[in-house]
């Protein structure tokens, strides 16, 4: 599966999400097409607790390389900070939701293409209206093409 994207689940049974991030005993690893879904790694840490202590998360970080999004119950805010940096989407699930279900959901969301909200570039900037006759400028007396949003002040 080279096309493959990867999502972990922190999850004590492997069919369940049901565990908080900082304090999880355990990842089930998928990777994932529109068309089939693999585990690739059951990774286990024994028991942890949710004490402050920041090193263990770099652990678990370096465990999910290549993934880009962990589903877990809840993530501390200076974890969010570590998985945002090493590229990983921290995902918020209600206590038990199936890994089945959320890996089908994902599944769906690869055939049909990105939600609408999802399109959206990271930087807040509206991408300009286009059709097949328009193409972009850089705005007058710049020759700044990195930025492809029209009126756009990010780098």
């Amino acid at each position: 599966m080279e096309t493959a994207i990867k999502v972990a689940f922190a999850s004590t049974d492997m069919k369940h999400v049901d565990q908080h991030f900082g304090a999880a005993e355990s990842f089930a690893i998928y990777a994932l097409t529109p068309d089939n879904v693999q585990l690739v790694e059951a990774t286990q840490f024994g028991k942890l607790a949710m004490d402050g202590n920041e090193d263990k998360l770099d652990a678990k970080i370096k465990v999910l390389d290549g993934c880009v999004a962990i589903y877990s119950q809840a993530v501390g805010a200076s974890a969010v900070a570590k998985l945002k940096t090493a590229n990983i989407q921290p995902v918020k699930v209600s206590a038990g939701a199936e890994i089945s279900e959320l890996l089908e959901a994902l599944q769906e969301e690869l055939r049909q293409g990105p939600a609408r909200g999802w399109r959206k570039p990271s930087n807040g900037c509206k991408p300009p209206i286009r059709n097949a006759s328009t193409r972009w400028k850089p705005k007058a007396g710049t020759n700044d093409r990195r930025n492809r949003y029209r009126g756009c002040r990010h780098p």
